[in-house]
């Protein structure tokens, strides 16, 4: 499993003891590996403060989640690869999520702990606010690219009753500049087109003989040319058409099949060119993005556990990842074992665990302080 709960509880005579005893709990019966969580000292500031600061910190965390999950979506998405060739994209300070989460070390040079908490809250929220919005303006200028791109590839695709002919046709295929002949397109089913060799020779009296060349073909269809007189080109669309000869509607024109193809190649190179640096900056801000929101995920324990235990601050923190199959378990071990810490909770454990969203909701209140840390961030077809 990809998820953790991250939790604190008070310290006993010593928090090494706190720990020794959770490990004690959880780790005989095989339901959860365990870590110690360090956050260091913060600046406490006042009651007043840290309440709000809760609040606050709720709502930073849900928005740095959602956009650690959309940068996430569109490596994928830009990759257009397999989820294990998009995890090897996505780290968090160079290591993978599990890594970086259970090894967690405070950041100082980024949230120096010599700032109030809610001045690193601050510096936080502004740095991802940054990452949301260049993100933003780089996914829409790709997205416009790759938009452009799969249009003109969708003109070069498909039924040649619809398709772009430019990658298709050559000006050796028509009978151009000449004041009575011109030469047409027709599209001939498959199952027509032994009708076509012996009958368009004689849908009009101006057809010229033998004129008709394939030109390509897809499943269904056949293109071919027919070069006949411009008086009888209305009666030949028409004879043809009786026939289930469709005659698509297209003139050559060499500058404009060379602006379509040109058109193509400069939005592909384009494509190409903003790939490599795309690709990089995810990679940079994803890893940024993450790791301040592993660091939401401190402070909202830290401020917690002073609003929960009171001062002076004296809780230990840890890190558990629970064994597949075993979360009801886990939970009611966790609840014997800190059950006395208050008493308004003894029928928590009663309650559904599996709660959507990552609050301190009344019903993901237990007698130790928790939160969740989802890091399955790839839901790939």
């Amino acid at each position: 499993m990809t998820e953790f709960w991250l939790i604190s509880v008070p310290g006993d005579k010593t928090c090494q003891q706190t720990w020794e005893k959770l490990q004690a709990a959880t780790t005989k019966s095989n339901l959860s590996t365990n870590s110690k969580f360090n956050i260091p000292e913060l600046k406490v500031g006042t009651l007043d403060v840290l309440v709000g600061l809760s609040d606050e910190l709720d709502k930073l965390d849900s928005f740095v989640e959602i956009v650690i999950r959309e940068l996430a979506t569109y490596m994928a998405d830009v990759l257009e690869d397999s989820e294990d060739k998009v995890g090897e994209n996505l780290l968090a300070d160079g290591v993978d999520f599990v890594t970086y989460i259970t090894r967690f070390q405070w950041n100082m040079a980024k949230y120096p702990i010599t700032e109030s908490v809610k001045n690193i809250t601050e510096i936080i929220a502004k740095g991802t606010k940054q990452i949301n919005n260049d993100f933003r303006a780089r996914a829409a200028s790709y997205n416009e690219l790759k938009g452009n791109l799969q249009s003109l590839e969708k003109k070069n695709a498909g039924s040649l009753l619809t398709r772009s002919l430019a990658h298709i046709v050559k000006k050796d295929d028509f009978v151009l500049d000449s004041e009575y002949l011109i030469t047409l397109l027709v599209i001939i089913p498959k199952p027509y087109h032994n009708d076509w060799v012996k009958q368009y020779e004689t849908l009009t009296d101006m057809v010229v003989p033998r004129s008709s060349h394939l030109i390509s073909e897809d499943q269904d269809n056949y293109l071919c040319t027919v070069t006949l007189f411009r008086k009888a080109v209305t009666e030949f669309i028409n004879k043809a058409r009786e026939k289930k000869f469709i005659v698509r509607d297209f003139e050559y024109n060499e500058e404009q099949l060379k602006a379509e193809k040109e058109e193509m190649n400069s939005i592909s190179t384009d494509k190409k060119k903003q790939f490599g640096p795309l690709i990089r900056w995810l990679k940079v801000n994803f890893s940024e993005a993450f790791i301040a929101w592993i660091h939401v995920k401190a402070l909202r324990i830290f401020v917690e556990s002073v609003l929960r235990y009171g001062l002076p601050v004296n809780f230990q923190a840890m890190l558990l990842q629970p064994t597949m199959k075993t979360t009801k378990k886990l939970r009611e071990v966790l609840h014997d074992l800190y059950k006395h810490l208050d008493s308004s909770t003894a029928a928590i454990i009663d309650l559904p665990v599996d709660v959507p969203g990552l609050k301190f909701s009344e019903h993901e209140y237990y007698p130790y302080v928790y939160c969740k840390i989802d890091c399955n961030l790839l839901h790939l077809k």
